[in-house]
């Protein structure tokens, strides 16, 4: 996510809607001042949280979102990075 989404809460509330909606992967910082966030699970909470994270939390101002296929971690839960 580009935008204003780092120091807003945007890891742990992607992290919280994720968790809810039983996906894994996690949420993190890049350097650049942008949010990743890497999802795996079944495609209707995919779109749903796609959805989500082109809004993010109240304090976020997201501008885009850009969305790719990716390898499954392996991981269980949504867990926060950096």
């Amino acid at each position: 996510m580009s935008g204003q989404v780092q120091g807003v809460f945007f890891r742990a509330s992607a992290a919280r809607r994720a968790t809810e909606l039983g996906l894994c992967g996690f949420a993190r910082n890049l350097a650049d001042g942008r949010v990743e966030v890497l999802a795996c699970g079944a495609p209707a909470a995919l779109k749903e949280l796609e959805g989500w994270l082109a809004q993010g939390p109240p304090l976020a101002r997201v501008t885009a979102v850009d969305s790719e296929p990716a390898e499954d971690p392996g991981s269980e839960g949504f867990g926060i990075e950096g």
